[in-house]
């Protein structure tokens, strides 16, 4: 069985078969789905999901491209209260986007910061959202201690050497479509390297939809194709990296069996 550590299915891109899209993907062999919910719209779909089906859990927290609509002590206070909630695993997805230019640099910083702190102080893992921003991600996560919590670098994109400082700080990382794509060179030698204790996988639906679906909608059941990619690149049986990511998960997450 595997899990999708990282999902929309509350888009409005799935209104119109979203059951449809939940069975395939318990038909895939996909028994546990994270849904994230990161702004003020996703946050209560996100958690109309989670205490809907018993399969999806939810993480939730503040994007950095919204960061500059966040209300800091409000929103903050509001994420703290969702952490109590016994589906919700985790903080994010949190972090920096230097991508899109919709939240300034320094705002970002800041809900970053205090998120991290918030994370820590609930001992909540946490789900960092990464574009365009490697030094300062990694300095504000040394800064803010956020090894004291860890969680996952989602969907990662950056280098080797990058990769090591982040599993240096408690994270474990996690891969999504992009590294089925044929000339996806650098991330599939950074999963041939990342420990398989470490290794975890995701869609990001309905974004970074994997090979052989490039360009079109993605979804939960699709996870599978990254599996066969990291079994693969691994040199192991599908079997054997379903288990090993699926028990990653739920070490770093906290989802019971």
């Amino acid at each position: 069985m595997l899990i999708d550590t990282h999902a929309h299915l509350d888009s409005p891109k799935f209104d119109s078969d979203r059951e449809e899209v939940i069975s395939r993907a318990l038909e895939a062999g996909i028994d546990t789905i994270v849904n994230i919910g990161f702004n003020r719209e996703t946050i209560p779909s996100t958690m109309a999901l989670a205490e809907k089906y018993p399969f999806i859990y939810a993480a939730v927290g503040w994007h950095p491209t919204d960061a500059i609509d966040m209300k800091p002590e409000e929103d903050l206070a509001w994420i703290e209260r969702l952490c109590s909630h016994p589906k919700v695993v985790a903080i994010g997805e949190i972090g920096l986007d230097y991508y899109w230019d919709t939240s300034p640099k320094d705002v970002q910083q800041a809900v970053f910061r205090e998120q991290i702190r918030l994370a820590r102080r609930l001992n909540k893992p946490i789900v960092i959202h990464n574009r365009d921003a490697h030094e300062d991600i990694l300095t504000l996560l040394k800064e803010e201690k956020a090894e004291e919590v860890g969680g996952i670098m989602h969907c990662f994109s950056g280098s080797w050497e990058t990769a090591q400082k982040c599993l240096d700080m408690n994270f474990y990382i996690s891969f999504g479509g992009p590294v089925t794509f044929k000339n996806a060179r650098v991330p599939k030698e950074v999963l041939d390297r990342v420990p398989l204790d470490r290794l975890l996988i995701e869609t990001d639906a309905p974004y970074l939809t994997p090979h052989p679906h490039r360009g079109q909608r993605n979804e939960s059941a699709y996870v599978r194709l990254v599996a066969e990619t990291a079994a693969e690149i691994k040199g192991l049986n599908l079997e054997d990296i379903a288990k090993i990511t699926s028990e990653n998960a739920r070490r770093c997450l906290g989802i019971p069996r």
